[in-house]
């Protein structure tokens, strides 16, 4: 049996209307915002943006994987996910995401085949399938003046700590 794979992601309000989140496997963090039409600021990604583009960037590294696994050939692949939220008596959710597939290919006789690894990228989209998945929720109050680390602290680069701000230094 394979092991498992664990990844990591810590995020904190740095102030005002916006927080950082920083992931254990990348070396840049990012800045993140609720939507502006929730009081957030224009220009940031905020945690919708960021479902949608784990959905989109899934399904395309699903999907290259399966061409080159199937030594299937194509000349461009642009995923476009939209998702449409609304309020409902638990309050907002997502009601649908839509996820459209844009493939090109060299050979028209490859349509059938290129339809196929389309779907089956779909089914196979560890992001998309982890939509259904039961969540755990781990909640830990604490009292005091610092923040209790969930893990080893994550490193931020000089230019990105130089933003941080009402965070517990490294």
């Amino acid at each position: 049996m394979e092991e498992a794979h664990r990844f990591r992601v810590d995020a904190w309000w740095s102030s005002g209307r916006t927080g950082i989140a920083k992931s254990s496997s990348a070396p840049n963090a990012i800045h993140f915002t609720s939507p502006p039409a929730f009081g957030g600021l224009d220009g940031r990604w905020t945690p919708e943006d960021l479902l949608l583009c784990a959905v989109a960037s899934c399904y395309t590294t699903t999907f290259r994987a399966l061409a080159e696994n199937s030594k299937f050939e194509y000349t461009d692949l642009q995923v476009e996910v939209e998702g449409a939220i609304s309020r409902g008596d638990a309050g907002y959710n997502f009601g649908e995401v839509l996820i459209r597939a844009n493939l090109t290919i060299p050979q028209p006789a490859d349509e059938a085949r290129a339809s196929k690894l389309l779907h089956k990228a779909k089914g196979l989209c560890l992001v998309s399938r982890a939509l259904s998945v039961e969540q755990k929720f781990e909640p830990h109050v604490q009292v005091g003046d610092s923040r209790e680390e969930a893990g080893p602290p994550l490193t931020v680069s000089c230019k990105e700590e130089g933003r941080r701000q009402n965070t517990k230094p490294q």
